[in-house]
């Protein structure tokens, strides 16, 4: 057979290397990683996750995971825990230690420092035969046949297994914990996602101009309007309520149609029946509705009060698209 020396030939042979050896973690999952969860769902402490060199990485986002998906987690290198940084896990702590050899030397002189606080350890590693396996109350079996490596040296193949098997246990006690994306957004409050899960129309509305005329408002009237609140529309009111919309589109279909349109007014241009959302809804239903029926905009109504405008731009700013 023939080798593919091409970069994507590497490129592939690497992802299909890791990718069967993430398959292969499937059969070795076993009561340990049940009592593992258990573990730590019955715990009133922290998880204290320790490793060094590349399983000290892996770690530190695992950890990460945790702390964003309801489980509270700290990390601890396992060389400074040894030269003083012990002092991080508390009583009541469950410590996940990872080590894709587990007899390094750092590893081996933490373990009985762990076992003497009375602290369950659980071990995440790919030598059964290991001290870490031997020692841990629940060992979590990362086997893989060979790294990506074709040295078979650089960590690649193991940390990926590694970072699976915390994604595993991260999403287990999530499920279990009925954490909901509720729960997620008070945990995510910023950035892009932190939004899709708790901005509201509302927070979005309230810093936006409020385009309306009447229905026998005057053509020049309508546009004006329009362009100076520069959202692309304007509301329709009769009275106090909104009985149509005139967009931009309105408009250029309303110079189509007329040669003259002097004696023009929004009730003879408008469309009837403009699309709306509630202020209560979340912004990333906005844009979904928006998407659905092919618009731009939606106006925010509060039952039959006209709130404003939100438009496809204000969402796009707010980094939901």
């Amino acid at each position: 057979m023939k080798l593919d020396n091409s970069i994507l030939g590497i490129a592939k042979e690497t992802i299909e290397n890791e990718s069967d050896a993430i398959k292969g973690l499937i059969p070795l999952l076993d009561g340990d990683f049940e009592n593992a969860v258990n573990c730590i769902l019955a715990s009133n402490g922290r998880v204290v996750v320790s490793g060094v060199g590349k399983s000290a990485l892996i770690a530190s986002k695992i950890v990460a995971t945790f702390n964003s998906t309801g489980t509270p987690a700290i990390f601890m290198h396992a060389a400074d825990a040894i030269h003083g940084d012990l002092g991080t896990v508390q009583k009541n702590d469950v410590v996940i230690c990872i080590s894709k050899s587990g007899n390094t030397e750092e590893i081996k002189m933490l373990i009985p420092l762990i076992k003497r606080g009375d602290n369950r350890l659980i071990g995440i590693t790919g030598n059964m035969e290991s001290i870490l396996a031997k020692q841990s109350d629940f060992t979590l079996n990362t086997y893989v046949e060979k790294e990506a490596c074709p040295n078979n040296l650089a960590p690649t193949t193991s940390t990926t297994a590694q970072l699976v098997m915390g994604d595993a246990l991260a999403i287990c006690l999530l499920k279990l914990r009925g954490f909901s994306s509720a729960d997620f957004a008070k945990y995510h409050p910023g950035g892009s996602l932190g939004k899709k899960l708790y901005l509201r129309v509302s927070d979005i509305v309230e810093n936006n101009q409020k385009p309306q005329v009447f229905t026998d408002s005057k053509v020049k009237e309508v546009i004006v309007e329009i362009s100076e609140k520069m959202l692309g529309v304007t509301a329709v009111l009769e009275g106090q309520d909104v009985v149509g919309i005139v967009t931009d589109g309105d408009i250029r279909r309303m110079l189509n149609k007329y040669e003259n349109i002097g004696g023009l007014t929004a009730k003879d241009i408008m469309t009837k029946g403009p699309k709306t959302i509630h202020p209560d809804v979340l912004a990333i239903k906005a844009l979904e509705a928006m998407q659905e029926k092919g618009i731009s905009q939606l106006l925010v109504m509060d039952k039959t009060r006209y709130m404003g405008v939100i438009h496809i731009h204000n969402l796009i700013n707010e980094g939901i698209l």
